[in-house]
Protein backbone atom coordinates (compact mmCIF):
# COMPACT_ATOMS: atom_id res chain seq x y z
CA UNK A 1 0.00 0.00 0.00
CA UNK A 2 2.41 2.44 0.78
CA UNK A 3 4.83 1.88 -2.24
CA UNK A 4 1.68 2.30 -4.05
CA UNK A 5 1.02 5.88 -3.01
CA UNK A 6 4.42 6.59 -3.64
CA UNK A 7 4.22 6.13 -6.77
CA UNK A 8 1.31 8.81 -7.96
CA UNK A 9 -0.10 10.58 -10.62
CA UNK A 10 0.02 14.89 -10.59
CA UNK A 11 -3.70 14.18 -9.90
CA UNK A 12 -4.48 12.58 -7.04
CA UNK A 13 -7.37 10.51 -5.65
CA UNK A 14 -6.61 8.94 -2.22
CA UNK A 15 -4.30 10.43 0.08
CA UNK A 16 -2.87 8.64 3.66
CA UNK A 17 -2.91 9.79 6.83
CA UNK A 18 -0.72 8.05 9.07
CA UNK A 19 -1.75 9.00 12.24
CA UNK A 20 0.93 10.42 14.84
CA UNK A 21 4.11 9.19 13.72
CA UNK A 22 6.16 7.06 15.96
CA UNK A 23 3.38 5.99 17.92
CA UNK A 24 1.57 3.97 15.52
CA UNK A 25 1.52 1.14 18.01
CA UNK A 26 -0.46 3.31 20.72
CA UNK A 27 -3.03 4.42 18.56
CA UNK A 28 -5.63 2.60 19.80
CA UNK A 29 -4.91 3.72 23.78
CA UNK A 30 -4.25 7.03 22.24
CA UNK A 31 -7.61 7.36 20.63
CA UNK A 32 -9.24 6.94 24.47
CA UNK A 33 -9.00 10.10 25.69
CA UNK A 34 -9.30 12.05 22.41
CA UNK A 35 -12.92 10.26 22.30
CA UNK A 36 -13.81 11.48 26.08
CA UNK A 37 -12.80 14.61 24.97
CA UNK A 38 -14.70 15.21 21.92
CA UNK A 39 -17.71 13.48 23.59
CA UNK A 40 -17.35 16.22 26.20
CA UNK A 41 -16.76 19.00 23.28
CA UNK A 42 -20.26 17.60 21.70
CA UNK A 43 -22.36 17.60 24.86
CA UNK A 44 -20.78 20.77 26.33
CA UNK A 45 -21.32 22.94 23.08
CA UNK A 46 -25.03 21.62 22.37
CA UNK A 47 -25.85 22.12 25.69
CA UNK A 48 -25.24 25.73 25.36
CA UNK A 49 -26.51 25.71 21.88
CA UNK A 50 -29.69 24.18 23.29
CA UNK A 51 -30.31 26.37 26.53
CA UNK A 52 -29.55 29.74 24.57
CA UNK A 53 -31.92 28.67 21.62
CA UNK A 54 -34.58 27.71 23.96
CA UNK A 55 -34.42 30.07 26.71
CA UNK A 56 -35.67 33.85 25.83
CA UNK A 57 -33.90 35.09 28.81
CA UNK A 58 -30.15 34.03 27.28
CA UNK A 59 -31.27 36.22 24.05
CA UNK A 60 -28.56 38.81 24.86
CA UNK A 61 -25.75 39.74 22.57
CA UNK A 62 -23.11 37.82 25.00
CA UNK A 63 -25.10 34.86 24.61
CA UNK A 64 -25.68 35.00 20.52
CA UNK A 65 -21.90 35.50 20.40
CA UNK A 66 -20.90 32.96 22.81
CA UNK A 67 -23.66 30.23 20.36
CA UNK A 68 -21.58 31.26 17.96
CA UNK A 69 -18.48 30.03 19.73
CA UNK A 70 -20.10 27.01 20.48
CA UNK A 71 -20.86 26.20 16.97
CA UNK A 72 -17.28 27.25 15.86
CA UNK A 73 -15.92 25.03 18.27
CA UNK A 74 -18.32 21.83 16.84
CA UNK A 75 -17.55 22.42 13.35
CA UNK A 76 -13.44 22.24 14.54
CA UNK A 77 -13.49 19.22 16.56
CA UNK A 78 -16.22 17.43 14.56
CA UNK A 79 -14.55 18.62 10.91
CA UNK A 80 -11.23 16.61 12.43
CA UNK A 81 -12.12 14.24 15.47
CA UNK A 82 -14.12 11.75 13.83
CA UNK A 83 -11.41 10.83 11.01
CA UNK A 84 -8.91 11.13 14.00
CA UNK A 85 -10.59 8.32 15.69
CA UNK A 86 -11.42 5.96 12.77
CA UNK A 87 -7.23 6.25 12.20
CA UNK A 88 -6.77 5.24 15.83
CA UNK A 89 -9.37 2.33 16.07
CA UNK A 90 -10.60 1.16 12.48
CA UNK A 91 -6.91 2.23 10.67
CA UNK A 92 -9.16 3.81 8.07
CA UNK A 93 -6.25 6.12 6.58
CA UNK A 94 -7.59 6.92 3.18
CA UNK A 95 -9.34 10.14 2.38
CA UNK A 96 -10.09 10.97 -0.94
CA UNK A 97 -8.35 14.40 -2.62
CA UNK A 98 -11.79 16.60 -2.87
CA UNK A 99 -12.07 15.16 1.26
CA UNK A 100 -9.26 16.00 2.16
CA UNK A 101 -9.50 20.16 0.86
CA UNK A 102 -13.02 20.02 2.06
CA UNK A 103 -11.28 19.06 5.61
CA UNK A 104 -9.09 21.77 5.27
CA UNK A 105 -11.21 24.13 4.41
CA UNK A 106 -13.18 23.68 6.99
CA UNK A 107 -10.13 23.45 9.70
CA UNK A 108 -8.92 26.73 8.82
CA UNK A 109 -12.08 28.21 8.46
CA UNK A 110 -13.50 27.32 11.92
CA UNK A 111 -10.24 28.82 13.17
CA UNK A 112 -10.52 32.11 11.64
CA UNK A 113 -14.04 31.87 12.68
CA UNK A 114 -12.76 31.39 16.14
CA UNK A 115 -10.66 34.51 16.41
CA UNK A 116 -13.02 36.72 14.85
CA UNK A 117 -16.08 36.03 17.15
CA UNK A 118 -13.32 36.28 20.25
CA UNK A 119 -12.89 39.73 19.00
CA UNK A 120 -16.48 40.43 18.69
CA UNK A 121 -16.96 39.07 22.39
CA UNK A 122 -14.50 41.31 23.43
CA UNK A 123 -16.73 44.07 21.92
CA UNK A 124 -19.23 43.15 23.48
CA UNK A 125 -18.12 43.26 26.92
CA UNK A 126 -16.51 46.48 26.46
CA UNK A 127 -19.95 47.72 25.75
CA UNK A 128 -21.67 46.64 28.44
CA UNK A 129 -18.92 47.68 30.84
CA UNK A 130 -17.72 50.83 29.27
CA UNK A 131 -20.91 52.18 27.87
CA UNK A 132 -23.83 50.81 29.76
CA UNK A 133 -26.30 52.75 28.93
CA UNK A 134 -25.78 52.77 25.01
CA UNK A 135 -25.10 48.80 25.20
CA UNK A 136 -29.14 47.65 23.88
CA UNK A 137 -29.12 50.45 21.37
CA UNK A 138 -25.65 49.75 19.97
CA UNK A 139 -25.81 45.97 19.79
CA UNK A 140 -29.46 45.52 18.01
CA UNK A 141 -30.43 42.23 16.85
CA UNK A 142 -30.04 43.77 13.72
CA UNK A 143 -26.50 44.78 14.37
CA UNK A 144 -25.60 41.29 15.86
CA UNK A 145 -26.68 39.88 12.33
CA UNK A 146 -24.62 42.04 9.84
CA UNK A 147 -21.25 41.27 12.89
CA UNK A 148 -22.33 37.77 12.32
CA UNK A 149 -22.21 37.92 8.37
CA UNK A 150 -19.06 39.70 8.42
CA UNK A 151 -17.36 37.39 10.79
CA UNK A 152 -18.70 34.42 8.53
CA UNK A 153 -17.42 36.59 5.62
CA UNK A 154 -14.22 37.66 6.95
CA UNK A 155 -13.39 34.01 7.82
CA UNK A 156 -14.30 32.23 4.32
CA UNK A 157 -13.13 35.21 2.16
CA UNK A 158 -9.64 34.32 3.89
CA UNK A 159 -9.33 31.03 3.92
CA UNK A 160 -11.16 29.75 0.19
CA UNK A 161 -8.21 30.87 -1.56
CA UNK A 162 -6.44 28.13 0.78
CA UNK A 163 -8.34 25.31 -1.41
CA UNK A 164 -7.23 26.69 -4.82
CA UNK A 165 -3.74 27.21 -3.77
CA UNK A 166 -3.38 23.29 -2.68
CA UNK A 167 -6.08 22.66 -5.75
CA UNK A 168 -3.63 24.09 -8.42
CA UNK A 169 -1.00 21.94 -7.17
CA UNK A 170 0.91 18.40 -8.48
CA UNK A 171 1.62 15.61 -6.82
CA UNK A 172 3.93 13.53 -8.45
CA UNK A 173 5.90 11.93 -5.14
CA UNK A 174 4.28 10.92 -1.97
CA UNK A 175 0.50 10.57 -1.16
CA UNK A 176 1.32 9.70 2.10
CA UNK A 177 0.35 12.84 4.72
CA UNK A 178 2.24 12.15 8.32
CA UNK A 179 -0.72 13.36 10.37
CA UNK A 180 -4.21 12.39 11.55
CA UNK A 181 -5.61 15.13 9.48
CA UNK A 182 -5.65 17.56 6.54
CA UNK A 183 -4.18 20.82 6.69
CA UNK A 184 -2.69 23.36 4.18
CA UNK A 185 0.94 23.56 4.74
CA UNK A 186 1.25 19.74 5.40
CA UNK A 187 -0.60 18.52 2.35
CA UNK A 188 1.21 21.50 0.15
CA UNK A 189 4.45 19.72 1.41
CA UNK A 190 3.77 17.06 -1.00
CA UNK A 191 3.69 18.46 -4.04
CA UNK A 192 6.36 18.29 -6.77
CA UNK A 193 6.18 21.86 -7.38
CA UNK A 194 7.10 25.55 -5.64
CA UNK A 195 5.03 26.22 -2.83
CA UNK A 196 6.30 29.32 -2.05
CA UNK A 197 3.17 31.32 -2.32
CA UNK A 198 1.47 28.53 0.25
CA UNK A 199 4.10 28.64 2.90
CA UNK A 200 3.72 33.12 2.94
CA UNK A 201 -0.08 32.95 2.50
CA UNK A 202 -0.77 30.48 4.98
CA UNK A 203 1.90 31.77 7.20
CA UNK A 204 1.33 35.72 6.94
CA UNK A 205 -2.07 35.28 6.46
CA UNK A 206 -2.86 33.93 9.89
CA UNK A 207 -0.02 35.94 11.94
CA UNK A 208 -1.45 38.86 10.65
CA UNK A 209 -5.27 38.55 11.35
CA UNK A 210 -4.30 36.62 14.67
CA UNK A 211 -2.10 39.79 15.77
CA UNK A 212 -4.89 42.26 14.69
CA UNK A 213 -7.68 40.58 16.57
CA UNK A 214 -5.08 39.94 19.80
CA UNK A 215 -4.32 44.26 19.11
CA UNK A 216 -7.82 45.27 19.22
CA UNK A 217 -8.79 42.53 22.00
CA UNK A 218 -6.27 44.04 24.08
CA UNK A 219 -7.31 47.57 23.64
CA UNK A 220 -10.70 46.57 24.58
CA UNK A 221 -9.71 44.44 27.17
CA UNK A 222 -7.46 47.29 28.41
CA UNK A 223 -10.21 50.08 28.54
CA UNK A 224 -12.22 47.41 29.91
CA UNK A 225 -10.13 46.79 33.42
CA UNK A 226 -9.82 50.61 33.17
CA UNK A 227 -13.57 51.21 33.74
CA UNK A 228 -13.93 48.54 36.20
CA UNK A 229 -11.34 49.37 38.43
CA UNK A 230 -13.64 53.05 38.85
CA UNK A 231 -16.30 51.08 39.32
CA UNK A 232 -17.64 52.45 42.84
CA UNK A 233 -18.83 49.18 43.91
CA UNK A 234 -16.72 46.23 44.93
CA UNK A 235 -19.63 43.73 44.21
CA UNK A 236 -20.03 45.30 40.70
CA UNK A 237 -15.79 45.09 40.01
CA UNK A 238 -15.75 41.34 41.28
CA UNK A 239 -18.83 40.87 39.12
CA UNK A 240 -17.42 42.78 35.86
CA UNK A 241 -13.78 40.94 36.20
CA UNK A 242 -15.30 37.00 36.79
CA UNK A 243 -17.20 37.90 34.12
CA UNK A 244 -14.33 38.56 31.72
CA UNK A 245 -12.43 36.49 33.67
CA UNK A 246 -14.23 33.49 32.08
CA UNK A 247 -13.77 35.63 28.41
CA UNK A 248 -9.65 35.58 29.04
CA UNK A 249 -9.46 31.92 29.79
CA UNK A 250 -10.79 31.19 26.56
CA UNK A 251 -8.69 33.64 24.40
CA UNK A 252 -5.29 32.24 25.86
CA UNK A 253 -6.56 28.74 25.88
CA UNK A 254 -7.13 29.50 22.42
CA UNK A 255 -4.53 31.91 20.89
CA UNK A 256 -1.33 30.23 22.70
CA UNK A 257 -1.28 27.13 21.14
CA UNK A 258 -2.63 28.82 18.06
CA UNK A 259 0.29 30.79 17.48
CA UNK A 260 2.48 27.46 18.45
CA UNK A 261 0.96 26.26 15.55
CA UNK A 262 1.50 28.59 13.34
CA UNK A 263 5.04 29.48 14.30
CA UNK A 264 6.36 25.72 14.43
CA UNK A 265 4.90 25.16 11.03
CA UNK A 266 7.53 28.35 9.31
CA UNK A 267 10.21 27.46 12.02
CA UNK A 268 10.03 24.70 14.09
CA UNK A 269 12.24 22.60 12.07
CA UNK A 270 13.79 21.19 15.53
CA UNK A 271 10.60 20.68 16.80
CA UNK A 272 9.69 16.38 16.82
CA UNK A 273 6.96 15.76 14.52
CA UNK A 274 5.54 13.42 17.28
CA UNK A 275 5.29 16.24 19.21
CA UNK A 276 4.17 18.62 16.55
CA UNK A 277 1.12 16.24 15.03
CA UNK A 278 -0.26 15.44 19.00
CA UNK A 279 -0.12 18.72 19.82
CA UNK A 280 -1.95 19.52 17.22
CA UNK A 281 -4.27 17.03 17.84
CA UNK A 282 -4.58 18.39 21.60
CA UNK A 283 -5.43 21.69 19.67
CA UNK A 284 -8.67 20.94 17.91
CA UNK A 285 -9.96 18.90 20.51
CA UNK A 286 -9.48 20.62 24.01
CA UNK A 287 -10.38 24.09 23.52
CA UNK A 288 -13.88 22.72 22.12
CA UNK A 289 -14.02 20.79 25.18
CA UNK A 290 -12.81 23.29 27.94
CA UNK A 291 -15.10 26.02 26.53
CA UNK A 292 -18.49 25.40 27.15
CA UNK A 293 -16.85 24.47 30.58
CA UNK A 294 -15.36 27.50 31.53
CA UNK A 295 -18.74 29.66 30.32
CA UNK A 296 -20.77 26.92 32.38
CA UNK A 297 -19.00 27.23 35.50
CA UNK A 298 -17.99 31.51 35.28
CA UNK A 299 -21.14 32.56 33.79
CA UNK A 300 -24.21 32.68 36.38
CA UNK A 301 -27.08 32.82 34.06
CA UNK A 302 -25.59 29.89 31.97
CA UNK A 303 -24.55 27.85 35.57
CA UNK A 304 -28.56 28.43 36.86
CA UNK A 305 -29.73 27.04 33.19
CA UNK A 306 -27.73 23.72 33.83
CA UNK A 307 -28.54 23.06 37.44
CA UNK A 308 -32.12 23.58 36.13
CA UNK A 309 -31.81 21.50 33.48
CA UNK A 310 -30.28 18.56 35.05
CA UNK A 311 -31.80 19.24 38.70
CA UNK A 312 -35.48 20.62 38.17
CA UNK A 313 -36.95 19.54 41.51
CA UNK A 314 -33.93 21.32 43.64
CA UNK A 315 -34.61 24.76 41.82
CA UNK A 316 -38.47 25.01 43.24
Amino acid sequence: MMSTLNLTSVNPSVFMLVGIPGLEQFHIWIGIPFFIIYLVALVGNGILLYLITMDHNLHEPMFFFLSMLASADLILCTTCMPKTLGIFWLKSQKITFPGCLTQLFFLHFSFFLDSAILLGMAFDRYMAICSPLRYRSVLTPRTIVKIMVGIVGRSFSVILPVVFLVKRLPFCRTRIIPHTYCEHIGVARLACADISINIWYGFAVPVMTIISDLILIGISYSLILHAVFHLPSRDARQKALSTCGSHVSVILIFYTPAMFSVLTHRFGHNISLTFHIMFANLYVAIPPALNPIIYGVKTKQIRDKIILLFFPKGMQ
